[in-house]
C-alpha cells in the first residue's frame, strides 16, 4: 500500500473495529446503527475505485469515439460546402454570406457537441460523488444529534433536573467513551469523504469534500470540549 493514497479497505477496517467497540459497550444505543451506516457508505464509496474506474474507462472510450464521429461529420460538411461553393462560377460575394453563416453554425454545434461528449465521464463521476457526500454530511449531523444531549454538566454534584430534562443514564466513564466514539465516527466520516476525491480532480467535488471535512472537524471540536469537562469532573470527584 502506497503512502500517497488513502485506501478504502483500511478505512473500512478501522470503521468495522470501531463498530465492534461501540457494540460491545453500548449494544442498545443508536450509535451502533450509525457505525453500521458508515460502514455501508465506505463500501459504496470504494466503488469509486475498481468497478467505477472500469465503467469510466468504457465511457471515456465511447465519448472519444463519438467525438471523432462529430469531427468527421462537421469536417465533411464544411469541405463539401466549400467544394460546392468553389465549383460554382456564378457564386457572387453576397451569396457567400449564407455559406459562411452555415459554416460558423456547424463549427459552433460541433464544439458544443464535443464539449458535452468530452465531459460526460467527469459529470457521471461528479454526480455519484456528490450524492455520497450529501449522505456523509447528513450522517455527520446525525452523529452530532447523538451527542447533543450528552451534557457533562449533569454529572456535577447538585445538578437539579427539570421535568423537561432528557433522561440521562450514563456515568462519567460511559459518557467519556460515548463522546470519544462520536468523535472517532466524525473523523472517519471525513476520511470517507476524502475517498470520494481520490479519483477526481473536479473542483466541485473537491470543494464539497473540503466542506464535509471542515464540518466534521468543527463538530468534533465541540465534543472534545465536553470530554475535557468530563475529565475535570473525574478529577474533582477523585479528590
Amino acid at each position: 500500500m502506497g503512502l500517497e493514497r488513502l485506501e478504502s479497505a483500511q478505512v473500512l477496517k478501522t470503521v468495522e473495529t470501531l463498530h465492534g467497540r461501540i457494540a460491545a459497550r453500548f449494544p442498545d444505543r443508536g450509535l451502533v446503527k450509525v457505525a453500521e451506516e458508515l460502514t455501508g457508505l465506505i463500501s459504496e464509496s470504494s466503488g469509486v475505485g475498481d468497478r467505477l474506474r472500469r465503467r469510466l474507462l468504457w465511457t471515456r472510450a465511447a465519448s472519444r469515439a463519438l467525438i471523432l464521429v462529430v469531427l468527421a461529420l462537421a469536417s465533411g460538411a464544411i469541405i463539401w460546402a466549400l467544394a460546392m461553393a468553389f465549383g460554382d462560377e456564378k457564386l457572387t460575394g453576397a451569396q457567400w454570406l449564407p455559406l459562411m453563416e452555415s459554416t460558423v453554425n456547424d463549427l459552433i454545434f460541433a464544439a458544443v457537441a464535443i464539449f458535452f461528449l468530452y465531459t460526460i465521464p467527469e459529470r457521471l463521476l461528479r454526480s455519484r460523488a456528490l450524492r455520497l457526500l450529501h449522505r456523509l454530511r447528513s450522517l455527520a449531523h446525525i452523529i452530532d444529534m447523538h451527542q447533543l444531549t450528552k451534557d457533562p454538566e449533569r454529572l456535577r454534584t447538585g445538578f437539579t433536573p427539570t421535568p423537561a430534562s432528557v433522561r440521562f443514564t450514563l456515568d462519567a466513564d460511559e459518557l467519556a467513551h460515548y463522546l470519544d466514539y462520536c468523535s472517532e465516527l466524525l473523523s472517519l466520516v471525513g476520511k470517507t469523504a476524502a475517498l470520494c476525491a481520490e479519483d477526481s480532480q473536479d473542483n466541485v467535488v473537491l470543494a464539497t469534500v473540503s466542506t464535509v471535512e471542515t464540518l466534521t472537524v468543527d463538530l468534533s471540536s465541540k465534543i472534545w470540549q465536553k470530554i475535557q469537562v468530563v475529565g475535570e469532573l473525574r478529577e474533582d470527584q477523585s479528590v
